[in-house]
């Protein structure tokens, strides 16, 4: 079923796959291969495997028992695009967040080269939001693979941002969410990165920047107020739809 989230950009979570393997630095310290430990031990049917990558078929019907609307970040413990998962059960999750287009879903890789390579092969309805995490210079052709595809919204997740992206280019970007690493080993995180990035956003390309936190080991005591106050812009179309400002 879908969880109401504590993720600062969205509203609650869907995940018709769990589990995962790390592919870049932000992996590192992975809080779903954490989560998926505890709910292991916990005795949670759907994480029986840990954080092995799993297809959760019965979840895809979840979607249509939801009346309201809603902001959906799919796969928060997995990734969509992860190798191991055939086209023809992303196909079918992408046909099912066609078919509820009152809710918006939020979908997010690290693995921008499939995406690419499967975008053609997908339904991209005006519901569905297409984002790739990038984490500093050295992942910053994931934005030129997520350009390429069809996706109404575009968006960035700068999270955790692990250094300067200096050599990323906005063109094309809809939505940059930018946050630092939480939890243990948390790695730290610069303020001029973060400025460095919401000023090309808002003086440069008029993106909508959303500062989701600082981070560290207790992330609600850092906090996540970046020059005095918070930044939780969104696209227009989801302003106007779910009434957020």
């Amino acid at each position: 079923m879908a969880t109401q989230s504590t993720i600062e950009w969205t509203e609650s979570t869907w995940n018709p796959v769990t589990g995962c393997t790390k592919i870049s630095a932000g992996c590192l310290h992975c809080y779903a291969e954490r989560m998926a430990k505890r709910l292991r031990a916990m005795g949670q049917q759907r994480y029986r495997n840990g954080f092995k990558v799993t297809l959760q078929t019965e979840a895809l019907e979840e979607p249509y028992k939801w009346k309201k609307p809603r902001i959906v970040f799919v796969n928060s413990m997995s990734d969509l695009f992860h190798e191991e998962i055939p086209l023809e059960f992303i196909q079918d999750v992408f046909g099912v967040m066609s078919k509820n287009r009152r809710h918006t879903f939020q979908v997010l890789t690290k693995r921008s080269e499939r995406l690419r390579e499967l975008a053609p092969l997908l339904e991209w309805s005006e519901n569905i939001w297409m984002g790739v995490t990038i984490e500093n210079n050295d992942y910053v052709d994931r934005a030129d693979d997520l350009r390429a595809i069809n996706a109404a919204i575009k968006f960035l997740s700068l999270e955790p941002l692990l250094g300067p992206a200096s050599d990323l280019e906005f063109d094309g970007i809809d939505w940059v969410i930018v946050g630092g690493e939480s939890g243990p080993g948390a790695r730290p995180m610069k303020e001029k990165w973060v400025l460095d990035i919401k000023k090309k956003c808002e003086n440069e390309h008029n993106i909508p920047f959303f500062f989701k936190q600082w981070g560290g080991v207790n992330r609600k005591k850092t906090g996540r107020t970046l020059q005095g106050r918070t930044w939780d812009n969104y696209p227009k179309v989801v302003r106007e739809k779910l009434l957020l400002v």
